[in-house]
Protein backbone atom coordinates (compact mmCIF):
# COMPACT_ATOMS: atom_id res chain seq x y z
CA UNK A 1 0.00 0.00 0.00
CA UNK A 2 1.30 3.41 -0.99
CA UNK A 3 -1.58 5.50 0.43
CA UNK A 4 -2.74 6.31 -3.11
CA UNK A 5 -6.20 6.30 -4.62
CA UNK A 6 -5.05 3.35 -6.74
CA UNK A 7 -4.74 1.32 -3.51
CA UNK A 8 -8.54 1.10 -3.29
CA UNK A 9 -9.76 -2.39 -4.19
CA UNK A 10 -12.30 -2.43 -7.04
CA UNK A 11 -11.33 0.98 -8.41
CA UNK A 12 -9.66 1.60 -11.77
CA UNK A 13 -8.07 4.98 -12.40
CA UNK A 14 -7.19 6.49 -15.76
CA UNK A 15 -5.62 9.84 -16.55
CA UNK A 16 -4.82 11.78 -19.70
CA UNK A 17 -3.27 15.20 -20.06
CA UNK A 18 -2.00 17.64 -22.63
CA UNK A 19 0.98 19.60 -21.32
CA UNK A 20 0.80 22.07 -24.21
CA UNK A 21 -2.79 23.02 -23.36
CA UNK A 22 -2.30 22.66 -19.61
CA UNK A 23 -5.35 20.39 -19.49
CA UNK A 24 -6.12 16.95 -18.15
CA UNK A 25 -8.82 14.57 -17.00
CA UNK A 26 -8.94 11.71 -14.49
CA UNK A 27 -11.59 8.98 -14.61
CA UNK A 28 -12.40 6.70 -11.68
CA UNK A 29 -14.34 3.56 -12.67
CA UNK A 30 -15.81 1.46 -9.86
CA UNK A 31 -15.97 -2.32 -10.24
CA UNK A 32 -19.48 -2.21 -8.76
CA UNK A 33 -21.68 0.85 -8.15
CA UNK A 34 -20.39 2.94 -5.26
CA UNK A 35 -22.39 5.00 -2.78
CA UNK A 36 -21.88 8.68 -3.47
CA UNK A 37 -23.12 12.11 -2.49
CA UNK A 38 -22.03 15.63 -3.32
CA UNK A 39 -21.48 18.98 -1.65
CA UNK A 40 -20.54 21.90 -3.90
CA UNK A 41 -18.47 24.82 -2.59
CA UNK A 42 -16.87 27.73 -4.36
CA UNK A 43 -17.88 30.54 -6.60
CA UNK A 44 -17.82 29.11 -10.11
CA UNK A 45 -18.05 25.32 -10.23
CA UNK A 46 -18.40 23.60 -13.60
CA UNK A 47 -20.53 20.52 -13.03
CA UNK A 48 -22.41 17.84 -14.91
CA UNK A 49 -25.14 15.68 -13.35
CA UNK A 50 -24.00 16.26 -9.77
CA UNK A 51 -27.40 17.64 -8.78
CA UNK A 52 -28.68 14.06 -8.91
CA UNK A 53 -26.40 13.20 -5.97
CA UNK A 54 -27.70 15.92 -3.64
CA UNK A 55 -29.47 14.73 -0.47
CA UNK A 56 -33.12 14.02 -1.18
CA UNK A 57 -32.58 12.95 -4.78
CA UNK A 58 -33.04 9.35 -5.93
CA UNK A 59 -29.49 8.58 -7.12
CA UNK A 60 -27.19 7.19 -4.45
CA UNK A 61 -24.70 5.04 -6.38
CA UNK A 62 -22.36 5.76 -9.26
CA UNK A 63 -20.36 3.62 -11.67
CA UNK A 64 -17.72 6.25 -12.38
CA UNK A 65 -16.50 9.69 -11.42
CA UNK A 66 -14.79 12.02 -13.87
CA UNK A 67 -12.56 14.82 -12.59
CA UNK A 68 -11.65 17.55 -15.04
CA UNK A 69 -11.53 21.26 -15.52
CA UNK A 70 -14.89 23.00 -15.71
CA UNK A 71 -14.53 24.24 -19.28
CA UNK A 72 -16.78 22.96 -22.03
CA UNK A 73 -13.95 20.57 -22.99
CA UNK A 74 -13.48 19.32 -19.43
CA UNK A 75 -17.19 18.70 -18.98
CA UNK A 76 -17.37 16.97 -22.37
CA UNK A 77 -14.65 14.51 -21.30
CA UNK A 78 -17.31 12.67 -19.33
CA UNK A 79 -18.68 11.41 -22.65
CA UNK A 80 -15.79 8.95 -22.91
CA UNK A 81 -16.62 7.42 -19.53
CA UNK A 82 -20.31 7.27 -20.43
CA UNK A 83 -19.48 5.49 -23.71
CA UNK A 84 -17.27 2.99 -21.87
CA UNK A 85 -19.99 2.24 -19.32
CA UNK A 86 -22.66 1.90 -22.01
CA UNK A 87 -20.45 -0.53 -23.97
CA UNK A 88 -19.95 -2.48 -20.72
CA UNK A 89 -23.71 -2.78 -20.16
CA UNK A 90 -23.59 -0.59 -17.06
CA UNK A 91 -25.76 2.30 -15.97
CA UNK A 92 -29.15 3.08 -14.49
CA UNK A 93 -31.83 0.52 -15.45
CA UNK A 94 -34.90 2.02 -17.11
CA UNK A 95 -37.21 -0.85 -18.04
CA UNK A 96 -35.07 -3.13 -20.23
CA UNK A 97 -32.27 -0.68 -21.11
CA UNK A 98 -29.35 0.86 -19.25
CA UNK A 99 -29.15 4.64 -19.26
CA UNK A 100 -25.47 5.48 -19.27
CA UNK A 101 -25.69 9.05 -18.06
CA UNK A 102 -26.58 9.34 -14.41
CA UNK A 103 -24.76 11.52 -11.91
CA UNK A 104 -21.04 11.79 -12.17
CA UNK A 105 -21.39 8.95 -14.56
CA UNK A 106 -23.63 6.42 -12.86
CA UNK A 107 -23.35 6.59 -15.86
CA UNK A 108 -21.24 9.44 -13.95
Amino acid sequence: MKNLITDIFGLSVGHAQDERLGSGVTALIFESPAIASVAIHGGAPGLRDTGLLEPGMTVERIDALVLSGGSVYGLDSMGGAVAFLRESGRGFAVRDIKVADRAGCRAF
